[in-house]
């Protein structure tokens, strides 16, 4: 699983013109799932995403996670992540799980961050979606489970 994490000041995420969901304070967070993964690698990209400490605290440190800082989840799938460049200019995605296998685990990766108490929304697995975020600092995260980075 490849995850891509935005530290936001606000985001919304909009299907068919419709808003789906929106957070204030927060986390973006894009996530693609890659083939082989399983339940373990929801796991551990949910309890990254839960425990990154990337919130200012009263000192101005990045020191507390989303759960410290009162903040949200806004999640959305994007398979793009896995997008391959090395060779020529088209990517190519065959590291992308195919939807039918990677949508369940999507909604696992969902589910656990949804218990762990964060106010959690998202768009619609395999739509296209507008996403519409403030990145806050700018931070941003990238989070692989795989650890290749």
């Amino acid at each position: 699983m490849r995850l891509v994490v935005q530290r936001v000041s606000e985001a919304s995420v909009r299907v068919e013109g419709v808003e789906k969901g929106s957070i204030g304070r927060g986390l973006a967070v894009l996530a693609g799932v890659e083939k082989g993964d399983g339940e373990k690698d929801m796991e551990y990209g949910a309890a990254k995403v839960l425990g990154l400490r990337i919130f200012e605290d009263s000192s101005g440190r990045m020191n507390l996670d989303v759960r410290d800082a009162a903040g949200g989840l806004l999640v959305v799938s994007q398979f793009t992540l896995l997008g391959d460049v090395r060779r020529g200019r088209r990517p190519s995605f065959e590291r992308a799980e195919e939807p039918a296998l990677a949508a369940p685990l999507f909604h696992t990766f969902l589910h656990i961050l949804s218990r762990s108490g964060v106010p959690t929304v998202t768009g619609r697995f395999g739509a296209r979606m507008e996403l519409s975020l403030t990145n806050d600092g700018p931070v941003t995260i990238l989070i692989d489970t795989k650890k290749l980075f």
